[in-house]
């Protein structure tokens, strides 16, 4: 108990000051369909996509430094990162973002173990790939959230596929259960198909199986462009499909910019009274300013890939340097989140409620529509789908592997979807905590150590 440490603990709770590197913000956990800080406190998203290099952003510390600046002037809170490099030393960066109140969702897939539409499987090697990832950034605690797949189905005809995301997110789940790792959520960032709504979303959450469900599910929406409507834009029909869901859901990509400047219109609306009740905030896509014309951030003009010279440049545009605001886009994000800031509800309080919330309705199958059967197990580990040999729209998964696996617990090994840079679709803290506050954190998970 604190109150019978004498003044010879003070050096031990200093060292734990200096030890704690990476743990200086409170943790993300997922609470029915909300998220919460420790101090019960609900977190929503005000965020930023942030593949600034291709092959993993979170490596160069001073680059880091660099752009939190400007991401803190914009009032961004959390960062996605599509691609990671889970060999390389993450702590720099991550320590920055921390102490800047900002939080990571990070996603486990690349081009290379990213679940695909067309032919879906869920391999030993996806898994274990999948892992080396959650064991790398497991370890901060400003990491809030993974990604199991980004944008899998892309067509109305690509249901088949979705078993396939929910057995990754069941044998990550499990694993992480396993290590005894923080129960960091795991989610998925759909593609907005409009005939698959909102079929997918509840099929991600509707399990009476804990374990066989996602922590969070998130859409990449780009329907509200330039001077839009609640009702114009479809946020109105998305707030009704989610108005019972029960688990977290957000915008994992927004920002639609066929209508220039980009005013994000629809943040007000996210953060509103309409839909701050159900939805946890928005990722706006993106920071870097690329062909595509989405950034909010330069770093000098585009060059000719052909002739560029110099490892800061990566298909013909520049991702090192000052961060410099594109704008008006840059400004107008801002003034938007500095009038957006909903209270939530308390941890406390929002418990009381739990009790009533139950998983969704799972969607049946359809001739013509999800092909999907609701009663059939997920694939087990190993497992590649095959289209059924007679007609229907029901789909057979077929074991390949000859003794798979059915959860992470049952496998004995142990152990990034990046937007694309000619569109959106990949294939396609509050502010600083108070010092008093971090010295307390850490001082009493170091005396408790000492004890």
């Amino acid at each position: 108990m604190l109150s019978s440490i004498s003044l010879s603990a003070i050096p031990f709770v200093l060292a734990g000051l200096q030890a704690a590197t990476v743990n200086a913000v409170p943790t993300i956990s997922a609470v029915g369909s909300k998220f919460f800080y420790e101090n019960g406190t609900q977190y929503y998203l005000k965020g930023i996509a942030y593949q600034l290099k291709p092959h993993d952003p979170l490596i160069d510390t001073a680059q880091c430094k660099r752009d939190i600046v400007r991401m803190s002037e914009l009032g961004a809170n959390a960062i996605r990162v599509y691609h990671v490099d889970p060999s390389a030393d993450h702590k720099g960066c991550m320590k920055a973002f921390a102490d800047a109140g900002i939080y990571l969702f990070v996603d486990l897939d690349t081009f290379d173990t990213q679940i695909e539409q067309t032919s879906p499987q869920w391999s030993q090697s996806q898994f274990d790939a999948f892992k080396e990832v959650l064991d790398e950034f497991q370890q901060f605690d400003n990491t809030a959230g993974v990604f199991v797949g980004n944008e899998v189905l892309t067509t109305a005809n690509g249901s088949h596929a979705a078993p396939y995301v929910l057995a990754a997110a069941r044998d990550i789940k499990a694993y992480r259960d396993q290590k005894g790792y923080r129960e960091i959520p795991v989610g998925y960032s759909a593609a907005d198909i409009a005939e698959l709504r909102p079929m997918l979303q509840n099929y991600l959450a509707c399990s009476q199986n804990a374990s066989e469900r996602l922590d969070f599910f998130s859409l990449n929406a780009y329907e509200w462009c330039g001077q839009n409507t609640y009702e114009g834009s479809g946020y109105n029909q998305l707030q009704l499909n989610a108005s019972s869901y029960n688990i977290p859901i957000f915008f994992s990509e927004t920002g639609c910019n066929t209508a220039k400047p980009r005013n994000f219109g629809d943040q007000a609306a996210i953060f509103g009274s309409k839909m701050a009740g159900t939805w946890s905030g928005a990722m706006i896509y993106e920071w870097i300013e690329e062909s595509n014309n989405y950034g909010i951030i330069s770093y000098g003009p585009s060059v000719d890939p052909a002739t560029a010279t110099g490892t800061n440049v990566e298909d013909g545009f520049t991702r090192q340097g000052t961060p410099t605001p594109v704008q008006p886009d840059f400004d107008n994000l801002k003034a938007q989140w500095a009038t957006l800031s909903p209270t939530g509800v308390a941890l406390s309080d929002y418990k009381k409620q739990t009790g009533s919330i139950s998983p969704m309705e799972c969607p049946s199958s359809t001739s013509n529509g999800w092909a999907v059967d609701p009663s059939s197990p997920l694939p087990s580990l190993g497992q590649t789908y095959t289209k059924q040999a007679e007609g229907g729209a029901n789909s057979a998964a077929t074991q390949t592997a000859s003794s798979a696996a059915t959860s992470a617990g049952a496998s004995s090994s142990t152990t990034s979807n990046a937007a694309n840079p000619a569109g959106p679709h990949g294939s396609t803290v509050p502010g600083l905590l108070l010092p008093i506050s971090l010295l307390l954190s850490a001082g009493v998970g170091a005396v408790a150590l000492w004890l």
